[in-house]
Parts: C-alpha cells; sequence; structure tokens
C-alpha cells in the first residue's frame, strides 16, 4: 500500500499525526503479508480497520466491541445452522429434496447432511 492510498482510505477526518500514519503504513505491509491472496481482502480491511481503531479508541472498548461481535455472530450461525438442519431433515424425510441438493443449496457438505439425518 502507497501513502496516498492510505490517506485516501482514511479521509479528512482521521486524527492521526504523520507519525502514527508512517506507523499505519507499516502495518498495512504486515497485513499485506499475512494476507497476500485477493480473496483476502475483507481479511485485510478488517484487520486494517482495528490497527487504525487501536490507534484512535480505547483498547479495552475496542476488545470488547469485537468480542461481542464475534459472540453475535456465533449465535447467529449457530441459530443458522440449527434451523438449516431442522430445515434438512424434514424435506428429505417428506422426500421434498435430495441430500444433495439439499447440501448444495444450503452451501455445506453431503456428509453433514447425512450424519443429520443419521445415516453416518
Amino acid at each position: 500500500m502507497q501513502r496516498y492510498e492510505l490517506e485516501a482510505w482514511l479521509g479528512d477526518d482521521h486524527g492521526l499525526t504523520d507519525d502514527q500514519i508512517d506507523e499505519l503504513l507499516r502495518t498495512a505491509d504486515d497485513i499485506a503479508e499475512r494476507y497476500p491472496d485477493e480473496d483476502d481482502k475483507d481479511d485485510r480491511e478488517a484487520s486494517l480497520t482495528a490497527a487504525y481503531r487501536l490507534m484512535t479508541e480505547s483498547s479495552e472498548e475496542l476488545i470488547a466491541e469485537l468480542a461481542n461481535e464475534r459472540a453475535n455472530a456465533r449465535l447467529a450461525e449457530r441459530k443458522a445452522f440449527v434451523g438449516l438442519r431442522q430445515i434438512a431433515v424434514t424435506r428429505i424425510n417428506n422426500d421434498d429434496a435430495t441430500e444433495a441438493g439439499f447440501a448444495k443449496q444450503a452451501g455445506i457438505d453431503r456428509m453433514t447432511v447425512r450424519k443429520w439425518l443419521g445415516k453416518r
């Protein structure tokens, strides 16, 4: 990442000194090495955002916020997973779906569906 790219990403109201921008630029380079693939774009963005926020906010509040966000995401994932399991069992047992078809539609592997059905 070039400095002008970082400054564009930060915008005009970032509140950082030149030294802090230099430090964030070094951090951005480290992040780019950690997440080198194009598919890692979201990870790079989240990591750089956290690094910036760590420079401008209370670390305790930031940690608490992200920990809460993670807990909520896990709960949402669990609810979705349990819901998909129920739908799979119901639809497949009613011959409204196939194991492979449901797995593809739900974005999970067929072996998981088979496990839900007691076939594994």
